[in-house]
């Protein structure tokens, strides 16, 4: 459905009725005023109930022992596209350089060998140094690009301690009410469980590094679509890491609206003694028309509903289609980008990690959210304010009818499914028409400068 089909521009009446929003520098300054103010509220949180918070791992970054390896460094790379390459490859020796020093001083004193301390010392250097010494365009790209690389570290503090708040705020989850929703669409969790686990562990294997190395795939997006910003000195108007970022914000909020730990958790051995049974992925539980909330460990986080894991995937398809200038991109991005939704979608089903209903959602979710962030210089006119509009209330509605008719859907599958799965159908086939049926129109884009010193 998402495929390229380029006829005319944005123009005329496409660019009616828009509605004025805040600057954006005026955007930015709540953007930073919100970040400290959000991460204190979540430390306080975390101090209170036992558990590591953002503030903390983040000082565990940069003079303790890093929580993750790959995050620093990815936050890290986010931030070369700002630089020169004369620049980038001192950055890179400067934080290789630290990282060594710090393992081989946390080895010595019977700490574990891990990396990342150099990356995120680094991160903040560029940004001190551009922000106190740098000027003009070279300082603006050395800015952006910091401040893209350390809200994606930043990003992940908060995604850690939101799983945690998840598991306060819903002591009870909604399985039982989406595995009943789920009849309406054949369980696939339980159908591609067995399918995966048939295929042997080369395949599993294949779609665990897959599902586990979404940012990967997310980088090598981001990194082409950002290829040009240090030569030209000219950012897209949209790309992946806004969309990714957005999603990692709005998802997760619904979380402890509707907990769902997922089959493998409430119907199947990783349930802590607390699952309805040892079912998935043998055995479809038997219908319950009376379901009730099952209250769960104070471990598992309630992270399914909606799948951000699908979510992620499919900005991740979306920006590989075409180029900022509605160009296709190359075909290696565009099959590498199907290719790695594909299998997040089969991952999260056959891992027992996602219901059929998660995925719907996170869709609807992903969709939404690009549609707001998508070609900006058309402004909020007709045709955003539907989509945005649209899926926010199309999203509403499935967790509605997850939540108060999973009875019906289970009892009467095939017409529930024709009329939740054509809504999502009919929502995609909108986001296609409003955003992809028309290429729009290509911004002209300045000579690549001089190669920077």
């Amino acid at each position: 459905m998402l495929l390229d089909d380029p006829r005319s521009d944005f123009g005329g009446d496409a660019r009616r009725g828009r509605i004025r929003m805040p600057s954006t520098r005026a955007r930015i300054a709540f953007a930073v005023a919100a970040v400290p103010v959000l991460l204190i509220a979540l430390q306080i949180v975390a101090s209170r109930n036992g558990f590591e918070g953002p503030l903390h791992s983040l000082w565990s970054d940069y003079a303790g022992t890093p929580k993750s390896v790959s995050v620093p460094w990815a936050g890290l790379a986010l931030a070369l596209v700002g630089l020169s390459w004369r620049r980038r490859l001192w950055t890179v020796g400067i934080a290789v350089a630290i990282d060594v020093v710090f393992a081989l001083v946390r080895v010595l004193l019977g700490g574990s060998l891990t990396v990342g301390n150099g990356a995120v010392i680094t991160l903040t250097g560029v940004a001190l140094v551009a922000w106190l010494r740098w000027e003009g365009t070279v300082r603006r790209n050395a800015l952006h690009a910091a401040a893209l690389g350390a809200l994606l570290i930043l990003a992940t503090k908060v995604g850690d301690v939101w799983l945690h708040v998840t598991v306060l705020a819903g002591p009870d989850v909604l399985d039982r009410y989406v595995l009943l929703a789920d009849h309406a669409f054949g369980q696939p969790s339980w159908v591609l469980g067995q399918v995966v686990g048939a295929l042997g562990p080369v395949v599993y294997a294949v779609l665990h590094w897959v599902y586990i190395e979404l940012p990967v795939a997310a980088m090598v997006v981001a990194a082409w679509q950002l290829r040009r910003v240090a030569s030209a000195g000219v950012w897209p108007n949209h790309y992946l890491v806004r969309t990714f970022l957005v999603l990692g914000l709005v998802g997760p909020v619904v979380y402890v609206l509707f907990p769902v730990v997922g089959p493998m958790f409430a119907f199947g051995p990783d349930g802590h003694g607390l699952q309805v049974g040892d079912y998935w992925p043998r055995i479809v539980p038997p219908v319950d028309h009376h379901p009730v909330p099952l209250a769960f460990d104070t471990v598992t986080p309630r992270n399914c509903m909606p799948s951000m894991h699908t979510a992620w995937a499919t900005s991740v398809f979306l920006h590989s289609r075409r180029a900022a200038d509605g160009s296709p991109a190359p075909r290696w991005l565009r099959w590498g980008g199907a290719f790695w939704l594909a299998a997040t979608l089969t991952a999260t089903l056959g891992f027992g990690y996602h219901y059929g209903a998660d995925l719907l959602a996170g869709a609807v979710l992903c969709l939404t959210v690009e549609s707001a962030l998508r070609a900006p210089e058309r402004g909020w006119d007709r045709a955003r304010v539907r989509m945005v509009g649209g899926g926010l209330a199309l999203l509403a509605a499935l967790l509605l009818c997850y939540r108060y008719l999973a009875g019906w859907m289970a009892e009467y599958p095939v017409p529930a499914g024709v009329v939740v799965l054509g809504a999502v159908a009919a929502f995609c086939w909108l986001f296609y028409a409003t955003w992809f049926a028309r290429i729009p129109e290509r911004a002209d884009v300045p000579e690549p400068a001089a190669r920077q010193a």
